[in-house]
């Protein structure tokens, strides 16, 4: 019998710090009994019985035992295959030692087949991760590659082999590396298709005794299964390419003018962030009218523009060749100008709390100030929730009070554009200036949500109100939420312009260089109405003006509304047109179409077409026509003798309808565009042409459309 007082000096005496050979068996003891309780024979191949390797010299044994192969030559053949499976499963359980710093590394041979996820596996959710015990990662395991996936069998395999284990955690456990088990297979609602398969994968780790616990790091799911890119949220309208005419029976195309520049800004803010623009973004006539071109301009104001048509060779089809009309718009002088009745109205909504929108918008509005002569007026108003006057008319030589104004805007609310444009509305007639600029300047994401959000309302608003001289801009800021559509709807309605600003030094081209043309307009309504000479031109196409179009009779008819230029501004328009007889005609010929041009011969039989163009004084609501006749008296015989703005302008008619996935560019290479570019790169004071060429290089590296 044990003496009382021995058991006293044992309950009293210091436990023994364990071992490390003890904590290896403790933790090896450990596995095993998770293995046996957790996970399933049928899928994990982990339940008490032979291996395989055992099996195979089980079956050796008793061959020899029961001598079932009489001869030894026989046996031999029999052997090999047998030691050869033997060896390859050993080698697997135990790989060989490379020197006394190894690591336990996973390869393709530790891991299931890949196999191509199904729908319902790549709404998977990845079981969480064991904590970790401590914030020191082991550098062994930090060297496997995060990039590893793995992909669960949609049922369980069909083979008994096993993961390793057995030998291979006593090998581990001699060098000093325990093996962590994989966790349980998932089930509920993160099984894969309510088969139980879990990854047989396990994580090499450290002893406690020589480093602390680190958890295992989640695997990364593959491309198909990673969380889905947040919604596009931008609003543009959808429009579709204008197809080719058969002048023959379509001759007359009619459009209105277009000075907005909105579309090159977000293809060009869209091809910096490294993706290419949606196709509907991309409005190739605002990508043409982006840049200023030095086209003869009016000698008077009583003139208000001159227009310029030319015909050349098309560089991306022989059978073709390029309509060009060119119109300069008179360029009023900084002492001529009128003074200037501004109101801007500025969208001050929890949407605009992002640093591209309303910090960028206030910088942008501090240029237009400092641009401003003292005798001109601003007002401010704001909407959010409700709309708020923030400044009464001001004349600009009270530029403090103007700007403190602007620095003291801050975000939040919902947006009442409604209750907005009303009250911008009502301060411009407060301060109207007889012949002056009365003009509302809207800088909003476009997101209006209070009151009337519906386009077509807006539309009908703005229409109202432009009657009373007041005309509206537009100014987009930010790309996650912006209302594209309804910019472009007001804009036009409002007898006003669109931009989208995405920098600063956008901010100040379009307030402070091209102010003039932005704020002073010298003609309105302006249309443009081309006929073709079915003798001579087969089939045409206008590149753009999608959603300029009109109807044939819109051309005469004063009520309708069309575009406007502003001092200085220039506007272009390309028709590409198939000469009759070339061989590039798309369309088939009439059977009986022919003897309407050759039963009595036709007029004016030598021109290409004939240019109208349409237009209104900015205080006049009566029209006055232009015209122009197309002969081969405005052709140059090759490419390279139309002048350098005009090939400039057509590098950007390409790009543009290269990023649209057009037909007519398609076999016409982002290199020839380059070319095209650079030849005609020319006078360049602001960068904006060596700026297109950077953008038509990464448009050609991320594969925009190749």
């Amino acid at each position: 019998m044990v003496d009382d007082n021995e058991l006293s000096k044992l309950r009293d005496a210091a436990v023994p710090a364990p071992g490390e050979s003890a904590k290896a068996r403790a933790f090896e003891a450990a596995l095993r009994a998770y293995d046996q309780e957790n996970i399933s024979a049928a899928t994990q191949g982990s339940v008490g019985g032979l291996r395989l390797t055992e099996r195979a010299q089980q079956l050796w044994s008793e061959i020899m035992q029961k001598k079932l192969i009489a001869t030894p030559a026989l046996a031999g053949l029999i052997a090999l295959p047998i030691a050869g499976y033997a060896t390859f499963h050993l080698l697997r359980e135990q790989p060989p030692k490379f020197g006394g710093d190894e690591k336990i590394t996973e390869t393709l041979a530790d891991k299931p087949a890949t196999l191509k996820p199904t729908g319902a596996e790549t709404d998977v959710k990845q079981a969480p991760a064991e904590p970790a015990k401590d914030k020191k990662a082991d550098a062994d395991v930090e060297s496997r590659d995060a990039t590893e996936v793995l992909v669960a069998p949609t049922a369980p395999p069909k083979s008994e082999s096993t993961i390793a284990g057995g030998s291979a955690q006593q090998d581990a456990l001699g060098r000093g590396i325990v093996a962590e088990p994989a966790p349980p297979a998932p089930t509920g609602e993160f099984a894969l298709d309510g088969t139980a398969a879990p990854s047989t994968s396990r994580v090499a780790r450290m002893p406690a005794a020589e480093s602390k616990l680190m958890a295992p790091r989640p695997t990364m799911a593959p491309a198909d299964q990673m969380a889905p890119q947040e919604e596009n949220r931008n609003r543009v309208q959808d429009f579709k390419t204008n197809p080719v005419h058969a002048a023959l029976e379509d001759p007359v195309s009619t459009f209105s003018i277009d000075v907005d520049t909105a579309s090159y800004s977000f293809v060009r803010r869209s091809l910096k962030e490294g993706s290419v623009p949606q196709a509907d973004t991309v409005r190739v006539e605002e990508m043409i009218n982006y840049f200023p071109y030095d086209w003869k301009g009016p000698d008077s104001a009583s003139t208000p523009f001159n227009s310029t048509v030319s015909v050349m060779p098309t560089p991306w089809n022989e059978h073709t060749k390029l309509m060009h009309v060119a119109i300069k718009g008179f360029d009023i002088k900084p002492t001529e100008q009128p003074k200037a009745n501004l109101v801007f109205l500025i969208d001050v909504s929890g949407s605009m709390d992002e640093p591209d929108k309303l910090p960028l918008l206030k910088s942008a509005f501090r240029l237009l100030v400092g641009k401003l002569k003292a005798d001109d007026t601003i007002s401010i108003v704001t909407y959010a929730g409700e709309a708020g006057t923030v400044l009464e008319p001001t004349k600009a030589s009270e530029k403090d009070k103007i700007l403190n104004a602007i620095d003291n805007l801050t975000p939040g609310g919902s947006t009442a554009g409604e209750a907005g444009i009303k009250e911008a509305y009502r301060l411009a007639q407060k301060s109207f200036v007889k012949d002056g600029v009365n003009r509302v300047m809207l800088a909003t994401d476009g997101d209006f949500n209070v009151g009337q959000s519906d386009d077509d309302d807006l539309k009908r608003l703005i229409e109202q109100e432009r009657k009373s001289g007041v005309f509206l801009s537009v100014f987009g800021f930010g790309h996650d939420n912006l209302n594209d559509q309804m910019m472009q709807t007001i804009a036009q309605n409002g007898n006003g312009t669109a931009a989208y600003i995405d920098t600063l030094a956008e901010a100040e081209k379009v307030l402070v260089e091209d102010a003039s043309s932005t704020l002073f307009p010298i003609a309105k309504d302006v249309k443009i109405q081309v006929e073709f000479n079915p003798n001579k031109v087969s089939e045409y196409r206008l590149i753009g003006y999608e959603t300029r179009a009109l109807n044939r009779e819109d051309f005469n008819n004063d009520r309708v509304d069309a575009g406007d230029i502003g001092s200085g501004h220039s506007v272009t328009a390309i028709y590409e047109i198939t000469p009759k007889g070339s061989g590039g005609e798309q369309i088939d010929p009439l059977r009986y179409g022919q003897a309407t041009v050759n039963n009595g011969g036709v007029a004016n039989a030598d021109e290409y077409a004939f240019v109208k163009i349409r237009y209104k004084l900015p205080n006049e609501d009566v029209s006055k026509l232009i015209t122009t006749p197309v002969t081969s008296a405005n052709e140059v015989t090759s490419f390279d003798q139309a002048s350098t703005d005009q090939r400039f302008s057509v590098a950007v008619a390409a790009f543009g309808q290269k990023l649209r996935d057009e037909d007519a560019t398609a076999k016409f290479g982002y290199d020839k565009i380059m070319e095209i570019a650079t030849a005609a790169r020319g006078a360049d004071p602001f960068g904006y042409r060596s700026e297109f060429l950077s953008l038509v290089r990464l448009a050609s590296a991320l594969g925009g459309n190749r």
